[in-house]
């Protein structure tokens, strides 16, 4: 299952996005779209990730498609902006409190009226974003040696034109007009719209500034600094994503639909010359299919993920204090990436990295054994 989406509008924005994913495999949609289903890095997690391109209009109608393709519980959209005050450093990531389509108005005798649409990040994505700014922890998918970025929050100030002057008769008008927004650029309304269409879908905006949009994007762009800015907004927002997918796998809400959907009646049909094992409704207890032997257990990706859902509900009910989390997270994090190298070197690393795992969890029996079972899977491919 798709837990996340993630959306882009140029490809160095995808490709920084890409980085973080491993396995990423071609789905394609029925109407031509291509996007790309892969992993997250340190969790195992499926995301799907999709190249909108440039334009409210066309994000709108990939965003509707990969919301109807995927089901995702949260939406996010990457990339890079410019700036629109001196204060707001080259390569700063901007999230989102609010997103403004600030191309609605009204021409009259005395001037050009606003009418703008506006879109608020949900307080929970908000919430969840702002802790990830407090304690530091997307730095670690920061590329190697990059400066950590300053992280701001506010509005961003979406359109249909490039605006790159401090003194056109648009600049000016935005300025005034929409003077709390911290960056411009060309998508996030045709987003934020699709997503408010889909039952209001979490929905968040990351940009990475790569420009200050006052006449100076060329020497910027000479600098190198939109795949700088891309690579931070990236960094950010898979971090961003990884948390919103613990958050809703865990939330009560969720728990409810699932236990919703055991009362649900389940009508199978087999047609034509289709081989049947079973067709059942509702099944209670373990069941296996064909000779026990022949079951295959879960994989170590797949325990991990599993093992980081524990910990996380572990947290919450007090049965691991935060530093205990956050130093088990950081090995569960050491285990899937060496995992990942798919190495008998690698999975060498994983097994000492969950040792001193277990040795931290030590004192929550279940969890210490779900180490354990995991250690011993990797073992068994050894």
């Amino acid at each position: 299952m798709v837990v996340i989406v993630i959306l882009t509008a140029l490809d160095l924005e995808y490709q920084a996005v890409r980085e973080h994913l491993t396995d990423p495999r071609v789905h394609r949609h029925t109407a031509g779209t291509r996007f790309e289903v892969g992993r997250l890095g340190g969790d195992g997690r499926r995301v799907a990730l999709g190249l909108v391109g440039k334009g409210n209009h066309p994000s709108a109608v990939i965003t509707e498609r990969a919301i109807a393709e995927f089901s995702p519980s949260a939406l996010l959209f990457v990339g890079v902006a410019g700036a629109l005050w001196p204060g707001i450093g080259l390569g700063d990531v901007v999230v989102a409190t609010h997103v403004y389509a600030y191309h609605g108005g009204t021409s009259e005798d005395d001037g050009l009226k606003a009418r703008p649409r506006v879109w608020e990040i949900d307080h929970e994505t908000d919430q969840i974003a702002r802790h990830l700014y407090r304690t530091e922890t997307w730095t670690r998918r920061l590329p190697a040696g990059a400066a950590v970025p300053a992280v701001r929050f506010g509005p961003i100030a979406a359109g249909e034109v490039v605006q790159d002057s401090a003194i056109s008769t648009h600049a000016q008008w935005v300025r005034q007009t929409y003077n709390d927004a911290l960056a411009i650029e060309m998508e996030s309304a045709g987003v934020a719209q699709a997503a408010h269409h889909n039952r209001s879908l979490p929905m968040a905006v990351v940009r990475g500034i790569s420009d200050r949009a006052d006449g100076t994007k060329t020497t910027a762009d000479g600098l190198n600094w939109q795949p700088k800015a891309a690579a931070n907004a990236a960094a950010f927002a898979v971090a961003l994503a990884q948390e919103l997918a613990v958050e809703h796998e865990n939330h009560p809400a969720s728990k409810a639909r699932e236990v919703r959907g055991m009362s649900d009646s389940v009508k199978n049909v087999a047609r034509d010359n289709a081989r049947v094992g079973v067709q059942a409704g509702q099944i209670h207890g373990n069941v296996t299919i064909g000779h026990p032997s022949q079951a295959k257990a879960a994989d170590p990706v797949t325990q991990l993920a599993e093992l980081r859902d524990r910990l996380a509900r572990a947290r919450k009910a007090q049965k691991v204090d935060d530093d205990t989390f956050t130093a088990a997270e950081d090995e569960i994090a050491v285990a899937a990436e060496s995992l990942s190298e798919s190495t008998e070197e690698g999975r060498s690393k994983a097994v000492i990295a969950l040792k001193r795992l277990r040795g931290l969890l030590a004192d929550v029996a279940e969890l210490a054994a779900h180490v354990a079972a995991v250690i011993a899977a990797i073992r068994g491919v050894l």
